[in-house]
């Protein structure tokens, strides 16, 4: 039974509470499922799920099961099949970022090798899929499926804009809908076609996954730029790389002739002197390029929690509420 709640917020720990018997299944599912005769897919697999992380886009689907009143256990492993998928996009990610740290730990590509974090991410896109033939219907399957092929379109998109001064907003936000937003929107809306809720109901969970998706990554490339403990890496990753995001666009498009040669050397041609990051959040600050992003992830944030009125009030509802909340009230 779902309670009803007073309370206007709830902190991550309180959220993983509500669901923390199904968490902990959806762990051992998840472990269950690494479980292979070759070693190395077993200790690298091990090695990034065991490293971390808040397991955010599984929780969304337990909730949304939750708040769609689901009764059965199909969840638990779509859930799982969420995790495999997110998982096996930070292998890849991390190959071609070429990163080093993640969550405060070697990376597995820095361990084990890129050669080896690619077939594992492949293999765990592979489970995945196993998983999700044998407990969802065709259009969850379909759903996931499409998910997984939008996000590579987003990182083959964003590929090409690395080291693009002329990188616009739009295509910006394109990339982050596909290559964030959608497994968010994904783990919320099978949910509604596990519990065969309506259209309508189908529908704002989606919204709310792709507008809470869309928040978490433009709080994450605002982050870059502002210092925190609540990133998965350092600051100035993104600017080390010559990745295009929004607070960068920002300042692109507001810069003088001479900051527009800066961005150039460091952005375009990488070439980079010690005070250069220094130099770019200088800047960045200069055309509020961090608060701007902040201001349009709270936006998005507000959307997101907008979709869940079709909802009565809940603890679940609360939950996926506040999730929306802190994605974008991580500090600086």
């Amino acid at each position: 039974m779902i309670k009803t709640m007073n309370k206007t917020h709830l902190n991550i720990n309180e959220i993983q509470k509500i669901v923390s018997i199904d968490l902990l299944a959806v762990n051992n599912i998840i472990i269950d499922n690494i479980g292979n005769e070759v070693p190395l897919i077993n200790d690298l697999s091990k090695h990034i799920l065991a490293s971390g992380g808040k397991r955010i886009r599984p929780m969304i689907t337990l909730l949304t099961s939750c708040i769609c009143n689901y009764n059965g256990k199909n969840h638990l492993f779509l859930a799982a099949c969420i995790e495999f998928i997110h998982t096996a996009t930070l292998l890849h990610d991390d190959v071609i970022d070429e990163s080093k740290m993640r969550r405060g730990l070697a990376t597995a590509n820095d361990i084990f090798g890129n050669k080896a974090s690619v077939l594992v991410g492949d293999f765990l896109f592979s489970r995945a899929f196993e998983i999700m033939v044998a407990n969802g219907s065709k259009q969850i399957l379909e759903i996931l499926s499409k998910a997984s092929s939008t996000i590579a379109q987003g990182e083959v998109l964003q590929l090409t804009t690395i080291n693009d001064c002329n990188t616009t907003k739009e295509l910006y936000m394109k990339i982050i809908k596909r290559k964030t937003a959608s497994l968010f929107a994904a783990a919320a809306e099978i949910s509604a076609v596990l519990s065969e809720e309506k259209l309508e109901i189908q529908n704002s969970l989606k919204i709310y996954g792709e507008k809470l998706g869309i928040a978490f990554q433009l709080v994450d490339d605002a982050l870059d730029y502002a210092g925190t403990s609540a990133l998965d890496k350092k600051i100035g990753d993104d600017f080390r790389e010559g990745k295009i995001t929004l607070p960068l666009i920002i300042s692109i498009e507001k810069a003088t002739p001479e900051e527009k040669c800066f961005w150039t050397r460091t952005i375009e041609n990488l070439e980079q002197s010690s005070d250069d990051l220094n130099k770019a959040i200088e800047l960045i600050n200069k055309y509020d390029g961090i608060n701007a992003t902040l201001r349009i992830a709270k936006k998005y944030s507000i959307e997101a929690i907008k979709s869940l009125d079709i909802f009565p009030k809940s603890e679940a509802k609360l939950a996926l509420e506040s999730i929306a909340i802190i994605a974008v009230d991580r500090k600086k």
